[in-house]
């Protein structure tokens, strides 16, 4: 069974429309019905709020936008975790431990060097991204690697 990870922009598209939010929706329909199992870090879970709080201190999502965004993003989190249809990785010692080289040789932060590591711990066969900076590491790490922007593409690797 194919396990996208999916790191803190993609999650965000789900529960925000934003370019991309499209190919989320379509990646998350697969894992809902059983054909694929998503994989992302308990860290994004704190990423995705702070973003989400980030988006309404702004002005960019109203306050009853905020609240549906919170409450869809957590009771299908934990629907999904519940089907076994979401791998949630903790963040343990070895990822973080693989993630320092990655910090010093590449020049990244701790956060995109866990995405990676996360992915390459539990399996992942694609890591799916909105950050093509990111992306273009993890594809140097030798993962296959998406913008979840360019819908096409998704479309081709989940079949739709």
């Amino acid at each position: 069974m194919l396990k996208p990870y999916l790191d803190s922009s993609v999650i965000v598209k789900r529960y925000v429309s934003e370019p991309g939010s499209s190919s989320v929706d379509l990646v998350f329909d697969k894992g809902e019905a059983g054909e694929i199992c998503l994989a992302t870090s308990i860290w994004n879970f704190g990423e995705v709020l702070g973003v989400l709080d980030e988006k309404l201190r702004r002005g960019w999502l109203a306050e009853d936008e905020f609240k549906t965004a919170l409450e869809n993003f957590a009771s299908e989190m934990a629907r999904m975790a519940r089907l076994k249809v979401l791998e949630v990785v903790p963040v343990v010692t070895p990822i973080l431990v693989d993630s320092w080289p990655l910090i010093l040789r590449q020049h990244i932060y701790e956060a995109d060097a866990l995405q990676i590591q996360t992915c390459i711990y539990c399996g992942g066969d694609v890591f799916l991204s909105a950050d093509k900076e990111l992306i273009d590491l993890a594809m140097k790490r030798g993962l296959k690697a998406l913008d979840v922007k360019k819908e096409r593409k998704i479309k081709e690797l989940f079949s739709l």
